[in-house]
């Protein structure tokens, strides 16, 4: 007679001791009642199969997942602290901030948007920002990449800067960054978010590259990864910016936009017909669509010139 059966018949004896005196049941005497088996049935469970070894007898456990870093609990210094640094060289042709004299209405231009958004955060919910147009080549990056350059540019404001456009990342030439590790291969999970979160040598500036290519960029961005991305950064960071493909070619900034708190349109002036800007930014009457920016209008066309000064045969601003 088994051991497991001696002691089951025990506890079974106490039990009917302690019923017969009206004593009290405690749970240990119903956990002992519950799970009481037959010996046969305790024995075979416990003998190992003959074409399965011992150690197979428990069902496996689940792999376990690659481990997350939470940074929700952290701060923003602690975050600059434990992500990437690589050295940045910003294309003076690309930045307004970086570039000669010649920028400085450039900049000037990017301070009045980016003031004219803080008037619109001053009255609704705006930390994400998502940068889009209606084709390529109609400078959406350029804009991405100094409108961040010029918030950073006041006194403790941080900004978070995503290079979205999965299908042809150029942000990061902007920047003067490094292409990888990026969004693609942290949301394919081989990447976790302090590899993939760059700081430069803008303060309080960081940067998600794009990545390494990828041949799904649709579903990736569809993927509970990014959206935990951004619930988990935003928080940290004054504002998130996302630079994302054109909307009529494809319908990803339509869905990034579901996640972001507003959208600016940016428009090339002299290039972009009407009907397609109109159809384009049709797509975001519903998503808070927050204006519009015109960019590449020449000295003449507006006050002051607006970016007045760039080569037109390698011209920056169109580049997306």
């Amino acid at each position: 007679m088994s051991r497991i059966h001696e002691a089951l018949k025990k506890a079974a004896e106490e039990r009917s001791s302690r019923l017969a005196s009206g004593a009290p049941i405690d749970f240990v005497d119903v956990a002992a009642d519950v799970t009481r088996t037959t010996v046969a049935e305790r024995e075979a469970a416990l003998m190992p199969q003959p074409d399965q070894p011992s150690a197979q007898l428990q069902p496996d456990a689940p792999p376990a997942p690659r481990k997350e870093n939470d940074l929700s609990r952290l701060k923003l210094n602690e975050l600059i602290k434990r992500c990437a640094h690589p050295v940045w060289k910003p294309d003076p042709r690309s930045s307004v901030f970086h570039g000669a004299d010649h920028h400085r209405i450039g900049a000037e231009r990017f301070r009045t948007l980016r003031s004219r958004l803080y008037q619109i955060a001053s009255a609704q919910k705006l930390k994400t920002v998502l940068i889009t147009s209606s084709i390529p080549a109609e400078g959406k990056t350029f804009v991405a990449a100094n409108l961040a350059q010029s918030i950073v540019r006041q006194h403790d404001r941080s900004v978070l800067l995503i290079d979205a456009d999965l299908r042809a990342s150029r942000l990061h030439q902007a920047m003067g960054a490094s292409l990888t590790p990026g969004l693609t291969d942290y949301l394919r999970g081989e990447a976790d978010e302090f590899e993939v979160i760059q700081k430069g040598s803008d303060a309080n500036l960081c940067f998600i590259p794009g990545g390494n290519p990828v041949s799904n960029p649709s579903e990736l961005l569809l993927v509970d990864r990014f959206k935990r991305l951004l619930e988990l950064a935003t928080p940290l960071f004054d504002w998130v910016i996302l630079d994302s493909p054109p909307a009529l070619p494809v319908h990803d900034a339509s869905m990034l936009a579901d996640l972001c708190d507003g959208v600016l349109f940016v428009v090339r002036a002299g290039q972009t017909a009407y009907d397609m800007a109109e159809k384009a930014a049709s797509e975001f009457q519903d998503k808070n669509l927050l204006g519009v920016v015109l960019n590449c209008v020449e000295k003449g066309d507006s006050y002051g010139g607006y970016y007045y000064g760039y080569p037109l045969e390698k011209d920056p601003r169109n580049e997306d």
